[in-house]
């Protein structure tokens, strides 16, 4: 009996230390997967605030065709980031010799449809999407195709390329854009960020956006994950205020990073965050959208944003003139999606200077004047 009762306890010891030593084993390395996942992180944020000064865009494609005009239908005038991509292409239009019409879809379906409808009706050389999917015209897009006017858009799907009936969808790859701001938090907060995701549902870029950026704060073992909120971003005027009280009061000092789709959201979160004082005044936000002024300001004075992952507007404006450049002289679409970069306050001067947007010095003007023949 005393045997059988030695055996037992001798095999119980050495099943709690079997546990014991899984369990360390486990710890150890969960705490190596944290700290590797840490190190690649920075690794990433490093290689994207870096210069982006050396042109990788396409150097062949058509000569001008002549005296054409665009339609460039909006989303909404008011989103900083179609207002400069929208100047790009008139700037890229002027250069090309020419002529861009905007019209303001003033945010809504409805605006939009009208402003298409009108497009069309103009019977134009091209017309471009600025800010909004082009499923949601697909009608139209779909005429326009059987037309013969090329579409080209710009963050009109979640992917650069020939999708949607467009011939192009001008954009940086979104999976990389939110990756890059959400690895940002997770490296700028030693891997211990509490993060709370704007987005806005109406946009499937949108959506692709805001999933990658919570895929990295999940993957990030000492993160948190706050939540998802979901907020149009047409109405982050009236509804961000109000948003931003609610989530203060709901997770406190836990909440310590925000990460949007666009830098909208941060345009009316400071006087909220300035008058609820504490933790409030040290949260920092990021954004995987478009860069605009405004951001801009708030990231070189250090003032409600850290961040912010800028497209280079203009550079897209004179891509999406180039694209139906391409289309009237009968070759493919160039396929060029530009590389991600993230701004903040520690190279923003090398990446934005007075202009306060990223304009990268990478000879992109006179590239694609050569390819134009201008």
């Amino acid at each position: 009996m005393k045997t059988s009762l030695h055996a037992a306890m001798r095999s119980a010891r050495r099943t709690a230390l079997a546990g014991a030593l899984a369990a360390t084993l486990a710890g150890l390395c969960g705490h190596a997967m944290a700290d590797d996942f840490l190190a690649l992180a920075k690794q990433k944020v490093a290689a994207a605030t870096a210069p982006k000064n050396k042109w990788d865009g396409p150097t062949t494609g058509p000569r001008a065709a002549a005296d054409k005009t665009l339609v460039f239908v909006a989303s909404d005038m008011r989103n900083g980031g179609v207002l400069g991509v929208s100047k790009g292409a008139e700037e890229a239009a002027q250069a090309i010799g020419w002529k861009v019409r905007v019209l303001d879809g003033q945010g809504t379906v409805q605006g939009r449809t009208s402003a298409f409808n009108q497009a069309m009706a103009l019977k134009p050389a091209g017309i471009l999407l600025g800010g909004f999917d082009a499923k949601e015209q697909a009608t139209n897009v779909k005429k326009a195709g059987e037309s013969k006017i090329p579409v080209v858009g710009w963050h009109a799907a979640k992917e650069a390329g020939a999708v949607d009936g467009m011939f192009f969808n001008v954009t940086t790859n979104a999976q990389d854009v939110a990756e890059i701001a959400a690895l940002y938090a997770v490296a700028k907060s030693e891997g211990k960020a509490g993060v709370v995701v704007f987005t806005d549902s109406a946009y499937a870029v949108a959506i692709a956006k805001s999933n990658a950026m919570a895929d990295v704060i999940k993957k990030c073992a000492g993160c948190t994950l706050l939540g998802v909120e979901d907020t149009p971003l047409a109405d982050t005027s009236t509804r961000m205020p109000q948003l931003t009280t609610s989530l203060i009061q709901r997770h406190g000092a836990k909440w310590s990073y925000s990460l949007g789709i666009n830098d909208l959201y941060f345009d009316f979160m400071g006087p909220t965050l300035q008058s609820a004082g504490g933790s409030a005044k040290a949260l920092q936000n990021l954004s995987g959208g478009d860069g605009s002024e405004s951001a801009y300001q708030r990231i070189r004075n250090q003032r409600f944003q850290a961040g912010t992952v800028p497209e280079p507007l203009n550079l897209h404006g004179w891509q999406m003139v180039d694209e139906v450049n391409r289309a009237l002289g009968g070759q493919p679409p160039s396929g060029y999606s530009t590389p991600v970069h993230l701004v903040t306050a520690d190279n923003i001067k090398s990446d934005g200077g007075p202009k306060n947007s990223f304009d990268p010095d990478n000879g992109y003007r006179d590239a694609y004047r050569k390819i134009w023949g201008k």
